[in-house]
């Protein structure tokens, strides 16, 4: 056997074990560590100090986080703590994560506006100053948590990296951005809630994460999707500044949420029709705290659809551009002086949305796709999709990735794709901390092989966690050697601000490619996005 797979086979068995025979080691005195407040009280799992539902602030309906209240006795940190309200389960949403993805290993816990927890792991409560890595979810602004996937879990992260993992709740949806300002001093801020609680859990980390072995002079934020969104949000948000030292951007920049913010026209307006959608005129606001979440929330989502179809242009629940909490455009900007100094690691998958309405009918879609298609069939479908440009499209995606087949261009990514360019050559041409390009193009081999590279795959790879999703990834050991070097490259960026390749510029383009085998290019899809994306100026 080749050497360098024998060892990959040894660390794809060695974390097999390792999730399946865990050593649990808890009871007094075991895991106490002392925070702002009190004590709490975790468990260590494979020589890794587990702590879970950590409350760092706490709130009202509608009103800003406040600090968490001392405590006598030691506080147990043993179990995940409540998510934001989003429905009678995550997956009642069509922004919940993963919500496409049958095989994925889904989790629901408590829903209460007191959601203001995060859970850590780290390798020892010593000094050592390790690197931190704080996990904002996906899911939109609108649902989803820390816990709604078992890949979340930070454990092989910070052992293999030997750096402290944090992942972040915080409220969502109509409880996090309903913009109440124009009703009320007291509601000034209520269109930003979910990001006044991301920075709370940041000034919590910066105080207390040397007490769990993590330097607060090295903190990165990581997110995919809305989680990505959230980040850009925080490098514009001057509450923020100083929180953290790098940040890394997975398929999440978009125009109205992450890019560009609604501004307060737009979600006063959605406020407003809320309170019309509930009969609540405005000076009676206060009702509005005595009305049922799953109400409230039904009439919030009605008000936004109403909004969108006025013509303001909100596109879904989000932070707001209020000239205050925050005062500029995330990216649009040209990026805030207090993002100039942040190292920004950035990219998106090949196939993203593409392949999301295959997931629907599996049991047709695992036999009937382009694994399967004859060469007529494949020349059809691109001939269908793009005319009497699909030769020029296909070669054209050829040379960007010539380990492709033609019929993969049947589903280029130029969404997430084109936004992640716009984001990175402003970035870049700020002149300041570098920016670093990645696109995940790792196919799954899962039931035919139709999902391909698609929203979210990426997660199990950086998170070290293919134990934890052999469903979704097919588990094995060419999966697990990728895993390694994905994890090792967020690692690396976290430690040192470089994850191991060429930083990007918008001149030359260097781009990682993550697939089976990894290969750093420039510019390589340039001529394809201009091709297939006219219009769009990045």
């Amino acid at each position: 056997m080749n050497k360098k797979i024998f060892v990959y086979a040894l660390i794809a068995a060695f974390s097999f074990i390792s999730a399946s025979y865990a050593e649990i080691i808890s009871g007094p005195g075991v895991a106490v560590v002392e925070v702002e407040g009190g004590k709490l009280q975790g468990y260590i799992r494979n020589n890794i100090f587990t702590y879970l539902g950590i409350s760092y602030a706490e709130s009202d309906l509608f009103m800003p986080p406040t600090k968490i209240k001392a405590w006598d006795g030691i506080k147990m940190a043993v179990t995940y703590g409540n998510i934001s309200p989003q429905g009678t389960s995550q997956q009642d949403d069509m922004f919940a994560a993963h919500w496409y993805w049958p095989l994925w290993n889904t989790r629901n816990y408590p829903q209460n506006n007191n959601c203001q927890n995060l859970n850590i792991w780290t390798p020892g409560l010593d000094d050592k100053k390790r690197p931190v890595m704080i996990w904002i979810h996906g899911g939109g602004f609108e649902a989803g948590s820390s816990s709604v996937e078992d890949i979340y879990d930070g454990e092989n992260l910070s052992r293999t990296g030997d750096i402290v993992v944090v992942s972040v709740n915080h409220r969502l949806n109509v409880l996090g951005f309903l913009d109440l300002s124009a009703y009320g001093q007291e509601y000034k801020y209520s269109g930003n809630l979910g990001i006044l609680d991301l920075v709370a859990a940041l000034e919590w980390v910066k105080n207390n994460i040397a007490n769990f072995g993590g330097d607060p002079n090295n903190i990165t934020l990581f997110g995919q999707s809305g989680g990505g969104a959230k980040i850009l949000t925080l490098m514009a948000t001057p509450a923020a500044k100083n929180l953290f030292h790098k940040a890394i951007e997975q398929s999440g920049a978009v125009e109205l949420m992450g890019i560009t913010l609604p501004d307060q026209k737009a979600s006063r307006r959605v406020a407003a029709l809320t309170l019309e959608n509930l009969n609540i005129s405005p000076e009676k606001i206060s009702e509005l705290k005595n009305v049922s979440y799953s109400k409230l929330k039904a009439a919030a989502d009605k008000a936004m659809a109403q909004a969108i179809k006025e013509g303001e242009k909100i596109y879904s629940w989000s932070p707001v551009k209020d000239g205050d909490y925050i005062q500029v455009d995330p990216v649009e900007s040209g990026f805030t002086d207090q993002a100039k100094n942040i190292p920004l690691l950035i990219g998106s998958c090949l196939n993203e949305w593409q392949t999301v309405p295959l997931f629907a009918n599996m049991a047709i879609t695992q036999s009937d796709n382009k694994n399967f298609w004859t060469d007529s069939q494949i020349n059809e479908k691109l001939r269908e999709k793009y005319g009497d440009k699909a030769e020029l499209i296909t070669n054209e995606f050829i040379k960007a990735y010539p380990s492709k087949k033609k019929i993969d261009a049947l589903y280029i990514d130029t969404w997430l794709r084109t936004r992640a360019l716009k984001t990175m050559n402003i970035k870049s041409s700020q002149n300041g901390a570098p920016v670093y390009a990645y696109v995940f193009t790792w196919e799954t081999p899962i039931m035919g092989g139709y999902a391909m590279a698609y929203h979210c795959s990426e997660l199990p790879f950086v998170f070290n966690n293919i134990a934890l999703s052999d469903t979704s990834t097919g588990g094995g050991v060419k999966a697990q050697a990728l895993a390694d070097k994905i994890s090792q490259s967020w690692v690396n960026f976290a430690r040192t601000g470089n994850p191991g390749w060429k930083s990007y510029t918008r001149e030359e383009g260097a781009t990682m490619i993550f697939d089976d085998e990894p290969y750093l290019t420039y510019k390589h899809d340039d001529n394809l996005m201009k091709i297939l994306m006219p219009d769009y100026e990045y």
